[in-house]
Formats: C-alpha cells, structure tokens, sequence
C-alpha cells in the first residue's frame, strides 16, 4: 500500500495536474477546452457531495439565493480527502499493475 512505488506513481499524477492547473491558470482564464472541464471537476466535487446529501459542506447550509454559496472549510478539507484517496487508490492500482507486469516480464 504504502510502496515506494505508489508513492512515486502518484507524487507523478499530482505534480501532472498541478501542471495543467498551472498553465490553465496562465494561458486564459475563460478558455472552454476539455482541459478545463477536467480540472474544474475537483472543484466542483464539492457541490455534487451536497447535492448528494453530505451536511455541513456548503456555507447557510447550501441556501444563498440565487449565488453559489461558497464551501466550508468542512468541504474543502473533506473534498479534497476524498479526491486524495481516490487520486491514492488509482495509484495502488497502476503501481501494483506495473509492478506485475515486470515480475512477469523478470520470469523465464
């Protein structure tokens, strides 16, 4: 779980995304690419989990009238846990794979 492996599979994932947030960020900030569509979705997880029903995420408990009410500090941290954890998991997962593939490949 804890593998160096892993770790290095996904410091790689968030040092990607930080990167595309990155040059998002400095290329134009009203471009409607995939690209942008991608990494909103972090962003907006928080108003999803609400919509599911997880209390406590969006400030007046999600009634502001016609704006988006702004996060807590609740949501942020238990949103970005969770994309952690997942962003975690699909490293477990390529990191076992690759991890495999090379002991099949060491195999006579």
């Amino acid at each position: 779980m804890l593998k160096p492996c892993t770790l290095k599979v996904l410091a790689s994932m968030l040092l990607a995304c930080g990167l595309l947030w990155a040059i998002a960020a400095l290329v134009s900030s009203h471009s409607e690419s995939p690209v942008d569509f991608v990494l909103l979705a972090p962003l907006l997880a928080v108003y999803l989990f609400h919509k599911l029903g997880v209390p406590g995420l969006l400030e007046h408990d999600g009634l502001c009238g016609w704006g988006w009410c702004n996060p807590t500090l609740f949501g942020w941290v238990f949103t970005a846990g969770l994309l952690l954890l997942c962003a975690w998991l699909i490293a477990w997962f390529v990191a076992s794979l690759t991890s495999r593939l090379a002991a099949r490949k060491l195999a006579p």
